[in-house]
């Protein structure tokens, strides 16, 4: 399955100059934990980084730094994992975990604008279904030999 199919087409996204209450608000109001930041420009939307919730808690309210003298530019990460749309769940699966993120970007092949966003809860709901499909085969399977022992040869 490739990346394409499976991201969240709606993201969610902000610019560099948002500020830090306007950027937790926006996260309350469509309940994500976090906001691709993107650039638009020609008439496309390209991610450039990504604030999480994490992000405001350690960066920002642990070091009680207030929250009028930064924006998003100043607290985002900049080093952003992004994902191809043609990439499969495995390699984006060890790339999250090279990397150590939750959360990618998914850009397209030829312009790279913001086609959508993957988490790792969404890799998980999809091997968990594969795998309950798995578990079935064999459950299915002791069902069908059963029904042939119980009828006479």
């Amino acid at each position: 399955m490739k990346a394409a199919e499976i991201c969240q087409r709606q993201v969610i996204t902000t610019t560099r100059d948002t500020t830090l209450p306007a950027a937790a608000r926006l996260m309350r109001q469509h309940h994500v934990g976090c906001l691709v930041v993107v650039d638009r420009s020609d008439g496309q939307v390209r991610p450039v980084g990504i604030l999480t919730d994490r992000d405001l808690v350690i960066e920002v309210i642990a070091n009680e730094v207030p929250l009028d003298t930064v924006t998003v530019g100043d607290v985002m990460t900049f080093a952003l994992l992004k994902v191809s749309e043609s990439d499969s769940i495995l390699e984006i699966a060890q790339r999250m975990r090279c990397r150590g993120v939750r959360r990618v970007p998914v850009i397209t092949e030829t312009t790279g604008e913001l086609l959508g966003i993957i988490a790792l809860d969404d890799i998980l709901r999809i091997l968990s279904e594969e795998l309950s499909l798995l578990s079935a085969i064999t459950a299915r399977e002791a069902e069908q030999e059963q029904s042939k022992r119980n009828k006479p040869c």
